[in-house]
C-alpha cells in the first residue's frame, strides 16, 4: 500500500505492481468465492476471477433471465451454478451482488450461510450504511469488506478483456479474521481493478449516490436536455443540436478529457471555444452548486435510500422502469442520437 498526494491529501492507494495477481491467488487459494447475483456486477466479477484463475461459483434463481444468461456465458448447473443459497454455503467468501431491493429481500437466505470466519463482499456500500432500513445486519465473527469498481460491471469486463482496468475503491467495516485487508486487496486485485482507494462503507455510498444522480446520469442528462432544447428552440436541426450537445462531447471532447484532463483539452480546442468555456464555466458551477448540496444532504439523510428501496420494492417497479425508460429513448433527442451513431464511420 502506498501514501499518494492527491491535491495535498494523501491517500492510501494499492496497484498492481506492489500486489500483483500471483500474491492474490496465493492469499484467496483455499477460497472458494461465491458470487450471488447474476445481473449488473454479477457477471464482470465473476467472469474477471474465474479467468483470473480463482475459484468461483455463482448463485442465482433458477428459471430466470440471469440464470440462462449465467448458463450462456459457460457457467455450469450444479458444478459453478447454483441456486442462491446452495452457493452461499458453499462459499467461504460470498460476494453479495443482487440489486440493492434484492439484498433485502435475499438477506434471511443468506444471512444463515455466514458461518464463522466467512466473509460478505459488497460492491456497493447501501445496505449496510443504512442496515437500520435494509435489515442488514451481519453477524460479529464474519469479515465485512467492499470493492466498488467506478464503473459498470460491463465496462469492467470490456475493459479486462482489453488488458486494462477500472479504478476501484476499498473498504473494510468488519474485520473478524484478521485477514480483512489482504482479503479485500485480494479480491480488488481479481476482479480487474486497475488501482485501489480506500473509502468507508458509508462515504462508498454517499459518493456513488451522488454521482449517480449528479454528473454520471442524472445532471449530464439534464443538461444534454437543456441545451438540445435550446438549440432546437432557435430553429437548429436534430442532427446539428444532437451533435454540438452529445456526440461531439462523448467521441471527441471527454477522450482528450481522460488523457490529460480538462486544462489540456481546452488547450487543444480553439482559443474561441477556451475563452468562452473560461468566461462561463463558473456560471453553470454556480447554478448547480446549490442542487449537488441539496442532493447530498439528500443522500446522508437517508431520504434517498429510502425513496429507492420503496420505489425498487414495488411489484410493477419493473414496468415503470421501462416506461420511463422508454420515454426516455423516444424523445427526439436520443432518436436523432440513435440515427447519428449509425451514420458513424465505422458503422459504414
Amino acid at each position: 500500500m502506498a501514501k499518494i498526494n492527491f491535491g495535498g491529501t494523501e491517500e492510501n492507494v494499492v496497484t498492481r505492481e506492489e500486489f500483483p495477481l500471483s500474491k492474490a491467488l496465493e492469499t484467496l487459494k483455499n477460497d472458494t468465492i461465491a458470487v450471488i447475483g447474476y445481473g449488473v456486477q454479477g457477471p464482470g466479477q465473476s467472469l474477471n476471477l474465474k479467468d483470473n484463475g480463482f475459484h468461483v461459483i455463482v448463485g442465482q434463481r433458477k428459471n430466470s433471465k440471469s440464470w440462462d444468461k449465467a448458463v450462456a456465458d459457460g457457467w455450469i448447473p450444479g458444478e459453478t451454478l447454483f441456486e442462491m443459497e446452495e452457493a452461499a454455503e458453499k462459499g467461504t467468501i460470498i460476494q453479495y451482488l443482487l440489486s440493492d431491493a434484492g439484498q433485502i429481500s435475499a438477506w434471511p437466505l443468506i444471512k444463515k450461510h455466514l458461518t464463522p470466519g466467512k466473509a460478505l463482499y459488497f460492491s456497493h456500500g447501501f445496505g449496510i450504511t443504512y442496515k437500520e432500513r435494509t435489515g442488514i445486519i451481519p453477524p460479529a465473527d464474519v469479515d465485512v469488506i467492499l470493492i466498488a469498481p467506478k464503473g459498470s460491471g460491463t465496462s469492467l469486463r470490456r475493459m479486462f478483456l482489453q488488458g486494462r482496468g477500472v479504478n476501484s475503491s476499498y473498504a473494510i467495516f468488519q474485520d473478524a479474521t484478521g485477514k480483512a485487508m489482504e482479503r479485500v486487496i485480494a479480491l480488488g486485485i481479481g476482479v480487474g481493478s486497475g488501482y485501489l482507494f480506500e473509502t468507508t462503507f458509508q462515504k462508498e455510498v454517499y459518493s456513488d449516490l451522488t454521482g449517480e444522480r449528479g454528473t454520471l446520469m442524472g445532471a449530464i442528462q439534464g443538461l444534454f436536455a437543456a441545451q438540445y432544447d435550446t438549440l432546437r428552440a432557435h430553429g437548429h436541426t436534430p442532427s446539428e443540436a444532437f451533435n454540438e450537445t452529445v456526440e461531439e462531447l462523448t467521441q471527441s471532447l471527454m477522450p482528450l478529457i481522460a488523457e490529460n484532463g480538462m486544462d489540456w483539452m481546452y488547450a487543444n480546442c480553439s482559443t474561441t471555444a477556451q475563452r468562452g468555456a473560461l468566461d462561463w464555466w463558473e456560471k453553470f458551477r454556480d447554478a448547480a452548486k446549490p442542487v449537488f448540496e441539496e442532493l447530498y444532504q439528500e443522500v446522508a439523510c437517508g431520504n434517498e435510500a429510502q425513496r429507492s428501496i420503496n420505489a425498487n420494492s414495488r411489484p410493477d417497479y419493473r414496468e415503470k422502469l421501462d416506461s420511463e425508460l422508454k420515454a426516455m429513448r423516444d424523445s427526439e433527442m436520443w432518436q436523432a442520437g440513435s440515427i447519428v451513431r449509425k451514420l458513424r464511420p465505422e458503422n459504414n
